[in-house]
């Protein structure tokens, strides 16, 4: 998932500037399972050999895979074969991997006011819509299911 607002224009010097504690990566490591603990039943059982990531950025492969620059854009991905390509006739043996990375997702915190919670559900959903293939429709309708 890429970040919708001006983040590569913002100045870095206030990311660790805050009047509270950050969230740490085991922070974001127990909202994302949360998040994923309330999907339906339907969808957790098609995650359970999912692979967790909390990074604090993407790694230069990744930007590149995405042919992003900016280290700051990039808060969620999704890595892995979506089940709408699957075949019986085998698939890579990687199990498919969601990362999240966890200090362009704290600036975006900052820049949009958006709540932890609610920010970490929006990653993980969307990043979770790429494994079964969902539209983004299907995706908002899938994180409204999960909301509070």
């Amino acid at each position: 998932m890429t970040f919708r607002k001006l983040a590569a224009a913002a100045p870095r010097h206030h990311i660790t500037a805050m009047n509270h504690p950050e969230p740490s990566a085991a922070d974001f490591d127990e909202a994302a399972r949360r998040v994923i603990a309330r999907l339906p039943e339907e969808f957790r059982e098609q995650l359970t050999g999912l692979v967790l990531r909390i990074d604090e950025f993407a790694s230069p492969q990744q930007l590149a895979s995405l042919e992003l620059r900016d280290k700051w854009g990039l808060t969620g991905l999704y890595e892995g074969v979506p089940l709408t390509e699957q075949s019986s006739w085998g698939n890579a043996d990687m199990p498919p991997v969601i990362s999240l990375f966890r200090q362009p997702l704290l600036l975006e915190m900052r820049e949009t006011g958006t709540a932890f919670d609610d920010l970490v559900r929006h990653v993980v959903i969307h990043e979770a819509g790429h494994h079964f293939g969902f539209s983004d429709d299907d995706m908002h309708a899938l994180e409204d299911q999960v909301a509070d």
